[in-house]
């Protein structure tokens, strides 16, 4: 049975740009990049013990190999402790962020990478 999401998928138009932003914007660190059959796997992630991790896959490269396949941005759901700092931290790297949102369940935020892809992040309620 599935227990927990491992992967996401992210087809980026720029490899280079998108991994550039998830390390040095966002914090990720690379935890896997090699090139492979003529494609580049750059894989991301919050912390080495993370139990899910980016995949930044080349879109073109991708489409060209699987044409059929639906390469739209998914939806990503980020957790954090520390909504605040962390929308604090984005905004002052120049990251298009949303207003924090008070909900039912937690603090939300969006926030957008530069091919304008969007993202959440929440801070659960206790």
């Amino acid at each position: 049975m599935i227990d927990k999401l491992g992967q996401v998928m992210l087809y980026v138009n720029d490899q280079e740009e998108a991994k550039r932003f998830w390390t040095e914007a966002v914090g990720f660190q690379v935890v896997a990049e090699q090139a492979t059959g003529g494609m580049r796997w750059v894989e991301v992630a919050p912390n080495s013990g993370a139990g899910t991790t980016l995949v930044l896959h080349n879109k073109e490269a991708v489409a060209s190999m699987s044409p059929g396949l639906n390469l739209g941005t998914p939806s990503l759901m980020f957790y954090t402790d520390q909504l605040d700092q962390l929308h604090s931290r984005l905004s002052e790297q120049g990251i298009t962020v949303g207003e924090i949102d008070d909900m039912p369940f937690g603090r939300v935020f969006n926030f957008a990478d530069r091919e304008e892809n969007y993202f959440a992040v929440m801070e659960k309620k206790a």
